[in-house]
C-alpha cells in the first residue's frame, strides 16, 4: 500500500514524498530471517535508483511458521509519479539455505497527477 505524503523543497528542487507499507508472511514450515533488501526505484523524471541494504528499517526480523512482519518506510521522487520493485534476501534456519522473496512492482502517484 502506498500513500502520497506531500511535496517540499530541498536544495531548490521540489520533492514528492511517498510512504509504503509492506507485510512479509512466512507460509513455510520453518523459521526464516530477513537479512537484506534490494529496491529498484523508478522516477519518471530521473534515472533508476538501486538501493541495497541490510534488513528493513534497521531490523532483521525472524519469522516463525505462520508469522508475519509489517513495516512502513518511504521514498522521495523528483516527480509525482514513480514505481518500486525488488526483493528480500532470506535465510531458512532449518536448511541454512538462502532464498529471495520477490516484491512485485507497486506504483506511487500523487492524486493531482492522475488523469
Amino acid at each position: 500500500m502506498t500513500s502520497f505524503e506531500g511535496t517540499y523543497f530541498k536544495n531548490y528542487k521540489i520533492h514528492f514524498a511517498f510512504s509504503y507499507v509492506v507485510t512479509i508472511e512466512n507460509h513455510s514450515k520453518d523459521s526464516v530471517q530477513l537479512t537484506s533488501r534490494h529496491w529498484e526505484i523508478f522516477d519518471s523524471l530521473n534515472d533508476l535508483e538501486v538501493v541495497d541494504g541490510e534488513g528493513v528499517i534497521g531490523k532483521k526480523p525472524v519469522l516463525k511458521p505462520g508469522e508475519n512482519h509489517t513495516y512502513s518506510s518511504g521514498c522521495l521522487l523528483s516527480s509525482p509519479y514513480g514505481a518500486m520493485k525488488g526483493h528480500f534476501n532470506m535465510i531458512n534456519f532449518t536448511t541454512t539455505k538462502t532464498f529471495k522473496v520477490i516484491v512485485p512492482t507497486f506504483r506511487m502517484c500523487a492524486p493531482f497527477a492522475l488523469n
